[in-house]
């Protein structure tokens, strides 16, 4: 059986076993609601309970700051949805990122069909934005601010303290005595290798998904600093103190609680072997593949993230060569893995569109070695030369050359009698 090399962490991980064998019991003879009222159900809501503690002592916050819900996405847009419907008597402006997660821009979109006005920054080449630039996009009305923590697909690494701390100074200044302008970080890509404590990142709201990070699919947080006002979503019997109604995951609460531990232990070693990988990767391939390019910050990105670019091939047909061979990767975002357009990330950097087209995106995990890094720098070359030879764009510079060859010049030029 072909070998499977799996490089797309970004879009989803393994259930780690230690966090499968914790969750195991809810599935089976521990299956109780929370909500009941006998053993069995306070069993299930004191597990609830203690993985919330567990998550606040991570984040740095208190276990009622915590709420559980579905996933990032969801938690992403009861944030800003929540936020901005709870808080438009008081503005209806929102600032954010050209390059966010589509769970945010879709859910800024659907804002402005209610009446907010949405201002979507640029980034620098690199994906990066400045704290200054945040401050000076904010208005009178404004009343969030959401941004990143780290990129999906380049891996850039946002300055979020720097930004939370500019937000708190500005609201000090300005709005004292009002409705401070708020601030909101997906941490989505960023909870396996950064730090996470509220605090120091000064934010109000932070987004997590456990299937970032080792844990079950369909199991999120939001962090909702105390004092701040939403709006819920889901309605009915008002669980999640009222902001997330509906009978509670409980093994994936546990499983999301016990892989966020795990990560956060092991975050320091951990990223200094992922570092390694991903560095040996790309100079490895960088020598043996011309026109190559490497998208988002060389230095302030996430430690498993290489977003690559290769001139004069498409990005998907290089992803079914490697398929074939046992190597799973991405280009561009998974959750937009369906459209042949460029990465619009990678537009909004200012990536040509020929090279915009020929990305890959490698995103390293747990099972990763040294040796799957040496199969790729072998197998990866071949393809793109192979792929190249193939290229329309090739083929058309080949004929472009033909045509000003001068042996070409002198055949156009030979007359032909016309025969009447």
């Amino acid at each position: 059986m072909l070998k499977q090399i799996y490089l797309d962490h970004a879009a989803t991980t393994y259930v780690d076993e230690r966090v499968a064998k914790k969750m195991l019991p809810f599935f089976t003879k521990e299956f109780g609601n929370p909500s009941s009222l006998y053993a069995l159900g306070r069993r299930a809501n004191l597990a609830v309970s203690v993985a919330r503690k567990d998550v606040a002592v991570i984040l740095g916050c208190n276990p009622l700051e915590i709420i559980f819900t579905g996933g990032g996405t969801e938690s992403d847009n009861l944030a800003i949805l929540g936020a901005a419907r709870a808080n438009k008597s008081f503005g209806n402006h929102i600032v954010t990122l050209k390059i966010e997660h589509h769970a945010v821009l879709y859910a800024c979109g659907q804002l402005e069909k209610e009446g907010f006005v949405v201002t979507y920054l640029p980034v620098d080449e690199f994906g990066l934005v400045t704290p200054e630039k945040i401050i000076a996009a904010i208005k009178p009305e404004t009343i969030l601010v959401t941004i990143m923590y780290a990129n999906n697909e380049i891996g850039t690494i946002e300055p979020i303290a720097e930004i939370g701390r500019a937000i708190k100074k500005y609201n000090e200044i300005h709005r004292k005595g009002k409705s401070p302008v708020l601030f909101h970080t997906d941490a989505c890509q960023a909870a396996g290798t950064l730090d996470l404590d509220v605090n120091r990142l000064h934010v109000d709201f932070l987004t997590l998904n456990a299937s970032k990070i080792y844990g079950p699919k369909g199991v999120g947080v939001l962090y909702k600093k105390k004092g701040f006002k939403i709006q819920p979503l889901v309605f009915g019997g008002g669980q999640e103190f009222g902001l997330r109604s509906g009978t509670e995951n409980v093994a994936g609460i546990v499983g999301l609680s016990e892989a966020l531990k795990l990560a956060q232990d092991n975050k320091e070693k951990e990223n200094k072997r992922l570092t390694d990988l991903r560095d040996y990767l790309w100079k490895g391939l960088s020598k043996k593949i011309s026109k190559l390019k490497l998208n988002g910050h060389p230095l302030k990105r996430l430690p498993n993230n290489l977003n690559l670019s290769i001139l004069d091939i498409e990005g998907e047909a290089m992803l079914l060569y490697l398929d074939e061979i046992g190597v799973q990767a991405a280009t561009g975002s998974a959750c937009n893995s369906e459209s042949l357009e460029p990465s619009y990330v990678l537009l909004a950097i200012g990536l040509p569109y020929e090279f915009a087209h020929g990305s890959l995106r490698f995103t390293l995990g747990h099972c990763n070695t040294k040796a799957e890094m040496d199969f790729l720098i072998k197998n990866l070359p071949p393809i793109v030369e192979k792929l190249r030879e193939m290229s329309p764009v090739r083929l058309n510079l080949k004929e472009e050359k033909t045509r000003k060859h001068p042996e070409y010049k002198r055949a156009c030029c030979v007359i032909v009698p016309n025969k009447k």
